[in-house]
């Protein structure tokens, strides 16, 4: 495991320790031309945060259509107080996907003394960013920010400080893995985290597609930019040729299911190049590029306990549009 040591900018306060796991460029070449090989052709979403994606998934949070992250930040501003007094002092926090960092300050804010916060995410400038702002803002917070997949396998830095680990997963992500992936990443972090861990995490609940379709296909169109932004830095990053103009973001969702399917559907006969692989899309044609899952809460406390988890708490909004959720690894 590499690790560097990285200061933050002159009038930052403290110093941000940086652990690279970044995975490598092979990564993103390897699955698109997997996915692309396919008979049914996808691109993991994974890929869709670069540092251009992550700040155009700041902006779609930020859109009237899309609820998630506005009703989880007033779950987590009118219940921080309790997660807190359930979590205690000295506590080391974990973020996975950290993004902006925007929602973790509700909990710091109400935590007795904690003692350090791992931010752990795959776009590496969005995830110092983030990592610099929150040292400045709690200077005597111990920042640890780690560039990795955290579906992968590395080693967290040690919790040294006497209180609990506490894994900090909101935004309702785990809706991008299927149930049974979903299944398998819990049971890997229920193990990474050790008995008597604790995960605070943001879970979508089903509802209308006139409430979920538009969340996920928003009028400006900044989702499709986002969607799209995926080919673009397979242009960028891996020479392929990509049309960009020539495909249209779509999102549909199944309610026999739970799922919000997301794909870019090209819209005329072309052939895609990389290195020597060509790929031919059919007009019609989709590139399956995201799924999200919507849950029941007792269907998820269900998945969590089969995990490893034993649920405390959970709390929700008066519309009943989206969950978070307090387990411990039993």
């Amino acid at each position: 495991m590499k690790l560097d040591l990285l200061a933050t900018r002159p009038d930052a306060l403290g110093l941000v320790r940086f652990h690279d796991h970044e995975p490598p460029q092979d990564d993103f070449r390897a699955a698109l031309i997997a996915g692309m090989s396919a008979p049914a052709k996808s691109i993991p979403c994974r890929f869709l945060y670069d540092a251009s994606g992550s700040l155009l998934f700041d902006r779609i949070c930020e859109l009237p259509e899309y609820y998630p992250t506005r009703t989880e930040i007033g779950i987590l501003g009118a219940h921080a107080a309790e997660m807190a007094a359930a979590i205690g002092p000295n506590a080391q926090i974990v973020e996975l996907g950290s993004g902006s960092s925007a929602k973790i300050g509700l909990l710091l804010d109400a935590l007795d003394a904690p003692r350090s916060y791992v931010p752990i995410d795959i776009s590496r400038e969005h995830l110092l960013g983030a990592a610099q702002a929150i040292q400045q803002r709690y200077p005597a917070l111990q920042v640890e920010a780690v560039c990795a997949d955290f579906a992968q396998e590395f080693d967290l830095p040690a919790n040294d400080g006497g209180g609990p680990r506490v894994c900090f997963y909101p935004g309702s992500t785990i809706g991008n893995l299927t149930p049974p992936d979903a299944l398998a990443f819990l049971t890997q972090w229920a193990q990474r985290l050790g008995q008597g861990a604790l995960m605070i995490i943001g879970v979508d609940l089903r509802k209308d597609a006139a409430i979920l379709e538009p969340a996920y296909d928003d009028a400006q169109g900044v989702t499709a930019r986002f969607s799209l932004n995926m080919l673009a830095r397979a242009n960028r990053e891996l020479g392929t040729d990509f049309d960009v103009s020539r495909f249209r973001h779509r999102a549909v969702y199944h309610a026999d299911t739970g799922r919000v399917g997301i794909d870019l559907v090209s819209q005329a006969d072309q052939t895609v190049h990389l290195d020597h692989h060509r790929f031919p899309i059919a007009e019609g044609e989709a590139i399956h590029i995201e799924d999200s899952w919507k849950y029941h809460i007792d269907g998820f406390q269900a998945l969590a306990a089969e995990a490893g988890f034993t649920a405390r708490r959970v709390w929700t909004d008066d519309a009943q549009l989206f969950s978070v959720h307090l387990l411990e690894v039993a």
